[in-house]
């Protein structure tokens, strides 16, 4: 699952890895939030904390279509059912409805359905607009005039029969007068402020449960296998829509709610027809001025558009109407007091700064929590130095505005001056990991400080492990994520090197390995003997398996390649050092400059003046400054990567660990490519499209064995692209460019294979 760091980045930021860990941390969410919501009535987290989650979900699936899940939430509506109701199979499917947030969205709303019908701007379309009751949904199903079922949303497909439960509710009617022969009316069953406030008192007197929430209430009276529940609790039902009908209750949206309202049912007295955006938000604004009066909770507005026949038109997507949105009611605000800052360590060392609260209601929940994102925030500033909240910094006991956007916490929106303590002191981000005390560093373009201590930083333990027998480091068989994740939690292993003495630790092993479950005395046995296979690995893969910021696969196969062996690379680390130590402070003086240039080029010239300082450096030593420049100089490598390799290597206790484990190795030294007449040797080659004499992985192993560097994306530093079938916007960025093109024969005749 991502990180909160990841959670936190901008869609548009979030690399194809990020995205699919960030997809799946999504789904678990909304998969739990559902589950509570619809199946237990105990919602953990705000319908506005939903809907946020539910919309990058969304918006990261349309940046990257071909990483949707197939338990995507946005397939999804409601959840599974409980037990102990009989299931009943809507005959016309319970839909959920798209959500806007703002009258930009409202408007562009107005504007897809004039696009998707062929509308004029300026043609007639008239929308109903009505208030989103915050209760549970239930579809009534009435023949000849009679109620014979009731039937929660379920997941929209399948619902739950409530029949005996609904008929004890005073605004369902049990018999209709003039209905058509087959009626399914659909609307929402809820519960007043006041009758909420009767309830939880009658609860408390008996002994029993309150209730957080008159959604909780309603939708948990609803649901009682035993009848006489609800009929002491009084339910209320708002009818808005319909399901299946032998004949039209009208050919208009209002005139099948007028009709609904003349058939006996409650319907709500705020529903207004509309013309066009500009109305729709002036009705919108009249009733989140009377929302607090009205006795009952609402969430928004809920547009529709009025013509029926045009809704038929419109359709539907897969799991919502094209004719309808609910525009839903911004965030709430609240003042509390800021009693602490404390810093998080994510799984992956970004460090996050958390605000610990004078707990405050905030729509409904009770905060306690809250982000304060990062240092920058931290500080009244964004990450190019200008200044937010009018550049008002954040300290510890400071009066602070919470604001509920939806986030997985809330955040901390602004500072109250007039209340500020005097002997309140600016915060000082920490430079060191508070896990385990090494350094945490930030890096130039970075929002998030991160540590450094990778293997032996605890926060970061279980990711770093399941990294080292990951496919690409270790691939230790028998021994992945699950197991790695089991075993620390145990006590096991707590490093890497710890995997490497099981055997020896535990004396044959077996004795308590093989009475864990899933365990046996031959997987045992089979577990130890492929760790110490494992004991002779290639270079590269012990660079790599150590997880370090910006090593990746490829990176710690350059490496390998230019160092060839483990004591020559740690050699040339450690004699960089000094050189890498005055390059971030020449680096961290100009980011101090920076925060206050305004202008791109001026940042752009800071930075020529920070390089330019650098290389006159008169402290740095020759044999430093060597061993650095032949680092950077390491194709692909840069002063990014270098910093990070460097930095991690020089934590003591990083670097223990690292000892500790390279002491159980027996580590393979790197071959240099025999690239002597190699007709591609330096230059950069892509692979795109299907190739069918050869897998990716072998086309890419041969390339870079005759001394070609293998690259993922087109741009002019390529020097040949080879396209099989399928090739798409690879081949139309070389042509673009000018860059070489060959098929696959092409390319194995060039290489004369």
């Amino acid at each position: 699952m991502a990180d909160q760091a990841v959670s936190g980045i901008e869609v548009e930021a979030l690399t194809k890895t990020q995205a699919r860990d960030e997809l799946a941390r999504l789904a678990e969410l909304l998969g739990q939030a559902n589950l509570a919501y619809h199946t237990e009535d105990a919602p953990e987290i705000s319908d506005a904390e939903y809907d946020a989650l539910k919309r990058r979900n969304l918006e990261i699936e349309a940046r990257f279509p071909d990483l949707k899940r197939e338990d995507s939430p946005s397939e999804q509506v409601g959840a599974p059912l409980a037990e102990g109701f009989a299931k009943v199979r809507h005959r016309i499917r319970m839909m959920s409805l798209a959500n806007a947030f703002d009258g930009d969205e409202v408007r562009d709303f107005d504007r897809s359905i004039r696009r998707y019908l062929g509308m004029a701007d300026d043609a007639p379309l008239a929308f109903t607009a009505e208030p989103k009751i915050d209760g549970l949904s239930l579809s009534l199903r009435y023949e000849n005039g009679v109620l014979v079922q009731a039937a929660t949303r379920g997941d929209g497909a399948e619902g739950e029969n409530v029949t005996a439960n609904a008929r004890t509710i005073d605004d369902i009617p049990e018999r209709l007068e003039g209905a058509p022969e087959v009626l399914e009316v659909r609307g929402e069953v809820y519960m007043s402020h006041a009758d909420f406030a009767a309830l939880n008192e009658r609860q408390e007197a008996r002994g029993g449960k309150r209730f957080a929430n008159p959604r909780n209430a309603a939708a948990g009276s609803l649901r009682q296998l035993d009848p006489a529940i609800p009929r002491d609790r009084p339910l209320k039902y708002f009818a808005y829509a319909w399901g299946e009908l032998s004949e039209p209750l009208s050919d208009t949206q209002m005139g099948a709610i007028e009709r609904l309202s003349a058939l006996g049912f409650s319907t709500n007295p705020l529903t207004e027809l509309c013309d066009g955006p500009d109305g729709m938000l002036d009705h919108y604004a009249q009733i989140e001025e009377q929302r607090a009066t009205l006795g009952y909770d609402i969430d928004g507005v809920v547009y529709k558009v009025n013509d029926l026949a045009l809704q038929q038109r419109l359709g539907f997507r897969s799991t919502t109407p094209r004719w309808a949105i609910a525009h839903k009611f911004p965030a709430e605000l609240a003042w509390t007091r800021l009693e602490a800052i404390d810093i998080q360590v994510g799984r992956t060392g970004a460090l996050s700064p958390v605000a610990r609260l004078t707990p405050v209601t905030v729509g409904g929940v009770v905060v306690s929590n809250a982000t304060l994102h990062n240092e920058d925030y931290i500080a009244g500033r964004d990450a190019s130095g200008n200044p937010i909240r009018d550049g008002k910094d954040i300290r510890v006991g400071d009066w602070v505005q919470v604001y509920r956007a939806g986030d997985v916490i809330p955040k901390v929106a602004d500072v109250d001056l007039d209340k500020r303590p005097e002997d309140a002191t600016p915060y000082v981000f920490p430079e060191t990991c508070p896990e385990c005390g090494s350094e945490a560093i930030r890096e130039e373009g970075d929002a998030a400080r991160r540590c450094t201590g990778g293997l032996v930083c605890p926060a970061q333990a279980v990711e770093k492990l399941a990294h080292f027998v990951s496919r690409a480091a270790f691939d230790i068989e028998g021994l992945g994520a699950k197991q790695v994740e089991q075993f620390h939690r145990d006590g096991w292993i707590a490093e890497p090197a710890d995997i490497f003495t099981l055997r020896e630790r535990y004396g044959s092993g077996l004795q308590q390995l093989k009475n864990r479950e899933g365990w046996g005395e031959k997987s045992a046995n089979n577990l130890f003997d492929a760790i110490d296979e494992r004991r002779k690995i290639p270079l590269g893969r012990v660079i790599f398996s150590l997880g370090i910021r910006h090593v990746g696969e490829v990176v710690a196969n350059d490496l390998a390649r230019h160092y060839l062996s483990w004591s020559a690379l740690l050699t040339a680390v450690d004699a960089a050092r000094p050189a890498m130590e005055r390059y971030r402070q020449a680096e961290a003086a100009v980011e101090a400059e920076r925060k206050a240039a305004a202008e791109e080029g001026r940042r752009a010239r800071l930075k020529e003046t920070r390089d330019a300082a650098w290389a006159q450096e008169p402290a740095v030593p020759q044999e430093a400054r060597a061993a650095w420049d032949d680092l950077v100089g390491v194709d692909g490598i840069g002063h990014t990567v270098a910093v990070s390799l460097v930095t991690s290597f020089a934590q003591e206790a990083e670097r223990a660990s690292i000892d500790r484990l390279v002491a159980q190795l027996e580590i393979e030294d790197a071959e240099r490519p025999a690239t002597e007449g190699s007709p591609v040797a330096g230059k950069t080659v892509v692979f795109t499209g299907t190739l069918e004499k050869m897998t990716r992985a072998e086309a890419k192993a041969r390339a870079e064995a005759l001394g070609a560097k293998v690259s993922g994306s087109v741009s002019k530093k390529t020097d040949i692209v080879v396209a099989g079938p399928g090739a798409g916007s690879k081949e139309a960025k070389a042509r673009e460019l000018g860059v070489e093109l060959m098929d696959e024969d092409s390319w194995l005749a060039l290489i004369g294979a």
